[in-house]
Parts: C-alpha cells; sequence; structure tokens
C-alpha cells in the first residue's frame, strides 16, 4: 500500500511539473506571431493581394469562349410527307467559339500587374510592421512579469527581515533592553510587509495572466516565464544621436517602406486613370455551326411522267420528268457540323470621346490621393522622429536614475545597519529604527523598478535601432 502511494505520488508530481511551462522571451515572441488574430488577418489580405497578381497576369492571355445551345420549336410548320401546314415540334442545336485578344489598351494591362505587385508587397510590409509592435507589446508584458516577480521576492525578503527584527526585539524585551512598547511597532511594521507581499503577489499573478491571454493561453496557472538575467550595463545604443537612429531606422522600418510602397501604388493609380483616355485595339474571331434533328426530303433517283399541258392540233399529252421524293432522317451529325458552319473575325477599336468626365474625375481622385499618401508618410516620419527622440531621452534618464538608485540602496543599507546596532543596542526607538528600516526598503523596491524600466525603455530604443528583442 505504501509502495502505491508512493507511486502515484511520483507520478502525480511528474504530470504537474509536465504540465507547468516556463518560456523564454524568444519563445513568447514566437508564440504571438503564430496565434495573432491581426497577423492571421493580413497574412489573408498578402493572399488576396497575390490572388490580385494572378488575375493581373492573365489579363495578358486571350479571352476564349465556348457556347452551345439546345432549341425546340413548337407551331406551325410545313409537314414535308404531305406538304400540308401542320403544328410540330423541331429542335435543333447550335455550337460555337469565340476569341479576343486585346492588342493596345493604354498598357492598363502593365499598369494593373506592376500596381498588383506593388499591392503584395506593401501588405508584406504591414505583416511584418504588425508583428515588430506584437514583438515590442509581448517584451514589454514579458518585462512586467519580471518586475513583478523580483519586486516580489523583495517584499518577501523585506517580510523575512521584518520577521527577524520581530523576533530580535521580543529578545532584547526579555533582556531588559527593551521595552514591551517597542514591540507594537514591529508588529505594525510586519503587518504592513505582509500586505505588501500580497499585493506584490496578486501584481504578479495578474501580469502573468495578461501575457498568458496575448498569447491565447488559457491555463494561467500552469503559465510563467523562465528566469532570465537581463544585461544591466550601460549600452553602446546611448553614444549614438536620435539623429543617427533615426536615420538608420528610415532604411529598414516596415511602417516607412510600407508609405513608400503605398504612394508608389498611388501613382500607378494614376497612370490606369489616365490610361481610361486612350483607344483601344482588340482583335476578336468567332466559330459557328449548327445541327438540325428534322427529317429531310431527297430525290429518289427515280423520274415520273408528269403531264403539262396538251398539243391542240394533235390533241397529245405533253409531259415533263419529274424526280420522285422520298423522306430520310437527318444528316450525320458530322456532315451537319462541317457544312453548317461559319467564321467570323475582325478588329474592334474604342475611341473614347465623352463618358460624363468619369475618366478625367478619377484622375483627379488618384492624385488627390497621392498627395494623402505623401502627407501620410511625412507624419509617419515625424512621429518615428518624435518616438525615437523621446525614446532616446526616457532610456538616457532611466539610466541615470538608475544609478541613482543603486547608490540610494547602498546609503540607505548601510544606514539600515547602523540603525539596527543601535536599536539593538537599546540607544534608538523603534518609532526611528522602523523609519531606517523603511526606508532601505522602499530604496530596495525602487531599484527594481528602475532596473526594469531602463531596461524596457532601452529595448525600446534598440527596437528602432534594428536590434533584436532578447535577454542579451
Amino acid at each position: 500500500m505504501k509502495k502505491f502511494i508512493l507511486i502515484v505520488t511520483v507520478l502525480s508530481t511528474l504530470t504537474l511539473s509536465a504540465q507547468k511551462k516556463n518560456y523564454t522571451l524568444e519563445e513568447c515572441v514566437r508564440m504571438a506571431l503564430e496565434k495573432n488574430i491581426n497577423i492571421k488577418q493580413t497574412e489573408l489580405d498578402i493572399d488576396n493581394a497575390r490572388n490580385d497578381q494572378w488575375v493581373a497576369k492573365q489579363a495578358f492571355l486571350p479571352n476564349l469562349n465556348v457556347q452551345s445551345q439546345h432549341i425546340w420549336n413548337n407551331g406551325l410548320s410545313q409537314n414535308i410527307t404531305n406538304g400540308l401546314i401542320e403544328n410540330l415540334t423541331t429542335q435543333f442545336s447550335s455550337l460555337g467559339a469565340s476569341a479576343g485578344v486585346t492588342l493596345f489598351n493604354g498598357r492598363q494591362n502593365f499598369n494593373q500587374l506592376y500596381r498588383a505587385n506593388l499591392n503584395v508587397l506593401a501588405r508584406q510590409y504591414q505583416l511584418d510592421d504588425i508583428k515588430d509592435n506584437t514583438s515590442l507589446f509581448v517584451a514589454n508584458a514579458y518585462l512586467q512579469i519580471m518586475f513583478n516577480r523580483e519586486l516580489e521576492q523583495v517584499q518577501r525578503y523585506q517580510l523575512e527581515l521584518t520577521k527577524a527584527e520581530y523576533e530580535r526585539t521580543q529578545n532584547l524585551i526579555q533582556a531588559g533592553v527593551l521595552t514591551g512598547s517597542d514591540l507594537y511597532d514591529i508588529e505594525a511594521n510586519v503587518a504592513e510587509r505582509e500586505q505588501a507581499l500580497i499585493q506584490a503577489e496578486n501584481a504578479y499573478r495578474l501580469a502573468r495572466i495578461s501575457l498568458a491571454q496575448l498569447l491565447l493561453i488559457t491555463d494561467y496557472e500552469n503559465f510563467d516565464i523562465a528566469e532570465e538575467d537581463f544585461a544591466i550595463p550601460f549600452s553602446e545604443i546611448l553614444n549614438e544621436t536620435p539623429k543617427s537612429i533615426f536615420n538608420k531606422a528610415l532604411s529598414f522600418r516596415n511602417d516607412i517602406k510600407l508609405g513608400e510602397t503605398n504612394i508608389e501604388i498611388a501613382k500607378k493609380d494614376i497612370d490606369l486613370a489616365k490610361g481610361n483616355l486612350l483607344p483601344s485595339l482588340n482583335a476578336f474571331y468567332s466559330y459557328n455551326t449548327r445541327i438540325s434533328y428534322s427529317d429531310r426530303s431527297i430525290s429518289s433517283g427515280v423520274l415520273e411522267d408528269f403531264p403539262i399541258g396538251v398539243v391542240r392540233s394533235s390533241g397529245e399529252v405533253v409531259v415533263t420528268q419529274v424526280p420522285q421524293r422520298e423522306v430520310v432522317g437527318p444528316l450525320p451529325f458530322g456532315d451537319q457540323f462541317t457544312q453548317n458552319d461559319g467564321h467570323s473575325f475582325g478588329l474592334s477599336l474604342n475611341i473614347p470621346v465623352f463618358n460624363g468626365s468619369n475618366a478625367r474625375s478619377a484622375i483627379k481622385r488618384s492624385q488627390i490621393n497621392l498627395e494623402r499618401v505623401q502627407n501620410q508618410l511625412e507624419q509617419t516620419k515625424l512621429t518615428l522622429e518624435s518616438n525615437i527622440n523621446q525614446a532616446y531621452n526616457d532610456a538616457s534618464g532611466a539610466f541615470k536614475v538608475y544609478e541613482a538608485t543603486q547608490k540610494t540602496l547602498l546609503a540607505r543599507e548601510e544606514a539600515y545597519k547602523v540603525a539596527q546596532n543601535r536599536y539593538s543596542a537599546g540607544v534608538m526607538n523603534s518609532f526611528d529604527f522602523i523609519i531606517a528600516q523603511q526606508r532601505y526598503q522602499i530604496a530596495a523596491s525602487d531599484i527594481v523598478r528602475a532596473k526594469f524600466d531602463y531596461i524596457f525603455k532601452l529595448k525600446v530604443l534598440e527596437f528602432y535601432f534594428g536590434l533584436t528583442l532578447n535577454a542579451k
């Protein structure tokens, strides 16, 4: 029985450990790029653009159409067997084929294909831009988890430190160094540390849930991030100027490439609109044939005398020979196919003269749209430059704040150690000691906050410089 319980316990432990998954930043980014709905929607836009590209290529090929019909006629017509007009049902089939090719249409086919190629490129830039923004968003959520996790560890350490001080105070009271009133202040400080730890635990859990939802993971309890140590040293990118970072960003940023491609598409739209003012020349050819299923009246090859008059002087009957006729079935399908066929071919020239100014209105709209996308690109550049300057100042300032918090933490730690010795010797009251302890605890929390604030702002600046988001 004991062995059975042991086996079940081990298997349960292995199952839980197997379900628990700690993700690195690279894994989270990759998972977000695979599951993000906006990315999937944009990939569908690329598929549509490629389909338009395929259609534009097919426009260079001739048009080919085949048609056929089978018709029943029911009504008065001559019966060929007796020559009477009767209500009859007749039927016949017709077959045809037509082909056409555009010889000239103002280079519309070439312009349409060029535009379709640009549209595929634009949709790809749009997809890459969404992926970049998604990666940055995931990195922010990932760093938020790291910040909350480290802050939780700090609060846990501070709680243990405060509990140790509580025990030491009890010992000092028993030794007669301190009075019982000093213990109440330490108890209140322990309660405050417990509250701070609970808040840090909740913030850590909410940060994990937030990233899990971003990655479309529903098992929040078994989701966590890996233990990664982000480097804190001064980054060489801060030796760059905002202007140099901006100039480099112009060469690779997908939102800039998207704006430039949209301008090329707008220019091609103007060419397409102008093409509607030019003549178009088309060549065509058609073939048609007809097959009847009605019986035929044909000569039998036998001649029959047929009186046509009388000679007046002799009374002799005048006759003529008329071939006898017989009713037979329709001609074979193959014979009718070749005997009843016909061909037509020629050229078709279309010269636009007046169409309600639709063509010229389309040109004007295309020109206005070109100005609009040019303004959008300029605005994108201005926004990018502003963001880079802001990111540079934020990263530079965050690094200085981090350096200052390091110095503050060292000073608060030394002050706390001095206060701890004085408190143990009975020359400092509990209120002053708790103030020194709380200042040390605040400094410990501030350095965690400053550390991750600097890391994220540095990653944003590196993102604009084209560096990969990772923990290095």
